[in-house]
């Protein structure tokens, strides 16, 4: 009887070792996250954006300082002749507005930093989610992330799929423009 067990469990594990065991490819990639919002072309759009506004409010704010700076030094030519009174009173009147300047510098670029952090949030959220989808269409079980994140320390530049993903994004982007242009021209077309 032990022989008759011991030869169905030889049996037994001689057929299990003999099955092939299927093994699934893991196929792995990753994308240099760095390289890809320096050519991702809504990127580029966003950042020029952000750079128009801050030029345009920044020219605006630097016309009030110009004129701050020639009151300034008017004021000192105007000390001398209009007494110590008129310069005490012109003086707190010049400290106040350097410091309404300095404010408004600061709020301005609060304001920038808080519009483009929002919507640079939204593109990272939307890479993010475009990534996972091309993933997923092209069969890839894992996906990371280099660059500036440095999730992967170290992958085979054969696995490096950066430039496929930023013409992807960069193709849906552009047909999401033309999308929106088009709606556009319609939308003004009925008013």
């Amino acid at each position: 009887m032990k022989k008759v067990l011991l030869f169905i469990a030889i049996s037994i594990s001689v057929v299990a070792c003999n099955k092939t065991a299927e093994v699934k490819e893991v196929k792995t990639a990753y994308v240099d996250t760095s390289v890809l919002m320096k050519e991702y072309t809504e990127a580029k759009d966003l950042e020029e954006k952000y750079k128009a506004q801050s030029s345009e409010k920044g020219r605006q704010l630097e016309a009030e300082i110009n004129r701050f700076k020639q009151d300034a030094s008017n004021f000192q030519a105007q000390a001398q002749a209009n007494g110590q009174e008129w310069a005490q009173k012109r003086g707190a009147e010049l400290q106040k507005r350097e410091q309404e300047l300095g404010y408004a510098q600061q709020a301005l670029a609060q304001q920038l930093q808080q519009e483009s952090g929002a919507e640079m949030d939204s593109l990272v959220s939307g890479v993010k989610k475009f990534i996972k989808s091309y993933g997923k269409e092209k069969g890839y079980s894992y996906i990371y992330g280099t660059g500036d994140a440095a999730t992967v320390l170290y992958a085979e530049d054969k696995y490096d799929i950066t430039k496929e993903v930023v013409k992807a994004l960069n193709d849906k982007y552009k047909a999401t423009s033309k999308t929106n242009a088009k709606e556009e021209v319609k939308t003004e077309e009925k008013k």
